[in-house]
């Protein structure tokens, strides 16, 4: 990738932070409430920690096989094991999570608006451009994992 076409690319976990940040900021100015369960407390802790495992598990599967974990970097290897044979994006899955488990203790509506959003926002301005990256350098091998393994989920 070059450095141009990097630096138009916003780091992922900003966005993340973008959004929790506009999302507690949305439920502090306008509240928009969900009913208190204790449950849901719990909830949010459990999806954080899944999003975490996650985020581990992919990065030591890209360790496990010397590929770049950083967004702007060229990938060496196009992993089809662990949990990239669920998800080509198994660390903005794993972001995702965090920010649903985020959602979920805030106790308001707004992530949960947002989430549309920020899954757009995460598709037109990192994935796509990733997406051609691998395209270009593994060609037929990307195109053959592409059509096996879905984008999230």
């Amino acid at each position: 990738m070059s450095h141009a076409s990097a630096r138009l690319i916003p780091p992922p976990p900003l966005v993340y932070l973008v959004f929790m940040g506009c999302a507690w900021g949305l439920s502090r100015g306008v509240p928009l409430d969900l009913p208190e369960y204790e449950l849901t407390f719990y909830a949010g802790w459990v999806a954080i920690a899944v999003g975490i495992a996650l985020m581990l598990w992919s990065a030591l599967e890209m360790f496990r096989y010397r590929t770049t974990i950083n967004p702007y970097g060229k990938p060496s290897n196009l992993l089809q094991s662990g949990p990239f044979r669920f998800s080509r994006n198994p660390i903005y899955l794993a972001d995702t999570f965090v920010y649903c488990g985020v959602g979920l203790l805030l106790n308001s509506v707004w992530p949960w608006l947002l989430l549309p959003l920020l899954i757009v926002c995460m598709q037109r301005t990192v994935i796509i451009h990733e997406e051609h990256l691998l395209l270009r350098l593994f060609g037929d091998d990307y195109r053959i994992y592409r059509r096996r393994v879905r984008r999230w989920l």
